[in-house]
């Protein structure tokens, strides 16, 4: 019993923090949808049905847990938003240091995710 409402706890906040990415420029959505299915496949089957029935996330989560695959256009939107994060806190008065990691962050981050193959194409 417990365990179910860690579970729902933690696709509930996933799901809140996807959800305050709609908005927010640099912060992710996709992700934390992914997160809210998983917690949800494992304590909260209505939310995990709710979100693989969802038009914009169903796919996306069904690609990502059958293939690992993302869509290219996917990819270009993170990349232009991880770019514009990086331009944004160079812009911004931040300390060197955390400009640096979160570049090097986030270009690692761009690279992995350029690496993920694509719905319908061939392993790797």
């Amino acid at each position: 019993m417990i365990r179910n409402y860690a579970w729902r706890a933690l696709a509930s906040a996933a799901l809140a923090v996807g959800a305050i990415g709609v908005v927010l420029p640099g912060l992710p959505t996709v992700p934390f949808v992914l997160l809210a299915a998983w917690a949800g496949a494992r304590g909260w089957p209505d939310l995990e049905r709710r979100l693989l029935a969802h038009p914009h996330f169903g796919p996306l989560i069904t690609d990502w847990r059958d293939n690992r695959a993302v869509p290219r256009r996917a990819k270009y939107g993170a990349s232009a938003l991880m770019t514009l994060s990086v331009v944004s806190l160079w812009i911004a008065p931040a300390p060197l240091w955390l400009r640096w990691v979160l570049t090097g962050l986030l270009a690692g981050v761009a690279c992995w995710l350029w690496t993920r193959r694509e719905p319908g194409t061939e392993e790797r």
